[in-house]
């Protein structure tokens, strides 16, 4: 018995090839497609800070309403990543009633503004991932729930890990921001900034 006619089977076979090419070329695409993610999850306008070295404090709460109840004029609650968390600017040492405690990260640059800006932004994104080169009129720390965070600077470049942390540069600082691990990044970045300019300008790494 004769098999199908080769002209068929030549068809079919370069229809496959012609696909496998349109898939291979529309790979670096999507990659470039992806970008780094940013949610603003909390966020605060006040007028007066705490005296002395401020420092960012993470806590963890059973639950939201216990959060919000716990939190000072200085606090922002939060749900991220299954979990909820109060974010607070203050003094070194501090804890919050019924709270436990995962990091406290600082000092915090120094400001001075008519106004301050508190924000908790939730970032990250997949394996290579990164923000335009920026300033802010401020400070942002860092602390990585999972993956790993890279930010270069004028000052070199940084990295960190899942569950490390890391404060932020003064203000004016032009910065470029990273996921740089072989897994999603997911991070929490705490801002303290002059409420009364524009929070992110874009800018050139000398």
């Amino acid at each position: 018995m004769n098999g199908p006619p080769a002209e068929p089977r030549r068809v079919k076979l370069i229809g496959l090839c012609c696909w496998a090419v349109a898939a291979m070329l529309l790979l670096p695409s999507a990659a470039l497609a992806q970008k780094f993610e940013i949610k603003s999850v909390a966020e605060k306008k006040i007028s007066q800070l705490p005296t002395g070295p401020l420092f960012w404090r993470i806590e963890n709460f059973p639950t939201l309403a216990q959060a919000e109840a716990a939190a000072g004029p200085t606090g922002l609650a939060a749900e991220v990543a299954g979990k909820v968390w109060l974010f607070t600017l203050g003094a070194k040492g501090g804890a919050s009633s019924g709270g436990s405690t995962v990091a406290e990260i600082g000092p915090v640059p120094p400001i001075t503004a008519p106004e301050y800006l508190l924000r908790i932004n939730n970032t990250g994104g997949p394996p290579g991932v990164k923000t335009p080169v920026h300033t802010h009129p401020g400070s942002e720390t860092f602390y990585v729930l999972t993956g790993q965070l890279s930010q270069k600077s004028p000052h070199g470049e940084s990295h960190v890990d899942a569950g490390q942390s890391m404060p932020g540069h003064g203000p004016g600082m032009p910065m470029e921001v990273s996921s740089s691990g072989t897994s999603d990044l997911n991070a929490l970045v705490m801002f303290f900034v002059d409420a009364t300019q524009s929070f992110s300008t874009p800018a050139t790494m000398p």
